[in-house]
C-alpha cells in the first residue's frame, strides 16, 4: 500500500497547527458584520475554553506523525484520513474565511465538523486508542459545540432570534447531535467530554447574567456526563 494518504494529512495537519502562526487572531465575528449588532453572542464560550486548541494541534500533528512512521499500511487507520485530511484543510483557511465573513465561516465550519465527525466514527477504539481515536474525538467533539456557535451567532446576527432564543436553541442542537454521535462511540468518552468543556465555556459565560443560558448549557453538561456515565458502566 501506499504511504502518500498518511503523508498527504501529515502535510496538511501541520499546514492546520501553522495557520493561527500566519493568520491574524480570531476573537469572534466582527459585530460589523452583521445587520444587527450585538456586542456579546450568549452562545459563545468564555474565552478559557478555546485554550483546547492547543491540546487538539498537538494531538492532531502526533496522531498524523505516527500514523505515518508507524501505521501508514495499516487497515485501521485507512477509512479515518480521507475525511481528516478534509476537516484539517479546510480548517487551515478557517481563520481568515472566519474574518472577512460570517456566512462562509459558518458553512465552513460545518464542513469542518461533519468531516472530522466522520474521521472519529471511522476510527476504531482498539488499537492504538490514544493515537487514533482519541484525537479525533477531541477535534470532532470542540466542532460540533464550535459549529453550533457559529450558527448561533450569524441566526442572531441577522435578527433571525433572539440573542438568547438563539442561544437555546444551538444548545439544544449541540445537545441531540453530540448524544447522537456519543451514541454510536460509547468507548471513548473524549468526544463527550469536550462537549462537555465547550458547554461548561457556554455556563461561565453567562453565569449571573444570563442565567437562562447558563442553566441550559448546565443541564446539557449534567446530560452529556450522565450519557457518559452510562455507557462506562455497560462497558
Amino acid at each position: 500500500m501506499t504511504r502518500a494518504p498518511a503523508l498527504i494529512l501529515l502535510a496538511a495537519t501541520l499546514a492546520f497547527g501553522l495557520a493561527p502562526f500566519v493568520t491574524p487572531p480570531f476573537t469572534g465575528y466582527d459585530p460589523a458584520l452583521f445587520p444587527v449588532q450585538i456586542g456579546r453572542p450568549f452562545i459563545q464560550p468564555a474565552g478559557y475554553a478555546f485554550a483546547i486548541w492547543s491540546l487538539i494541534y498537538a494531538w492532531l500533528i502526533l496522531h498524523a506523525v505516527f500514523g505515518l512512521l508507524q501505521r501508514a499500511d495499516h487497515p485501521a487507520w485507512a477509512p479515518t484520513r480521507l475525511p481528516l485530511t478534509l476537516a484539517v484543510l479546510v480548517g487551515s483557511g478557517w481563520l481568515w474565511i472566519a474574518g472577512t465573513s460570517a456566512t462562509w465561516g459558518t458553512v465552513t465550519i460545518w464542513i469542518m465538523a461533519f468531516a472530522a465527525l466522520t474521521a472519529f466514527l471511522r476510527s476504531p477504539t482498539e488499537p492504538d486508542r490514544w493515537l487514533l481515536s482519541a484525537p479525533t474525538a477531541i477535534f470532532a467533539g470542540w466542532l460540533t459545540a464550535a459549529a453550533a456557535v457559529s450558527t448561533g451567532v450569524l441566526i442572531a446576527g441577522y435578527g433571525i432570534l433572539s440573542n438568547t432564543g438563539s442561544a437555546l436553541g444551538m444548545l439544544a442542537l449541540v445537545l441531540l447531535l453530540a448524544i447522537a454521535v456519543q451514541s454510536r462511540k460509547p468507548g471513548m468518552p473524549i468526544y463527550g467530554l469536550t462537549v462537555i468543556w465547550a458547554l461548561g465555556g457556554v455556563v461561565a459565560a453567562n453565569w449571573g447574567t444570563q442565567m437562562a443560558v447558563a442553566w441550559a448549557a448546565a443541564g446539557g453538561a449534567l446530560i452529556m456526563l450522565v450519557r457518559l456515565a452510562l455507557d462506562l458502566r455497560r462497558t
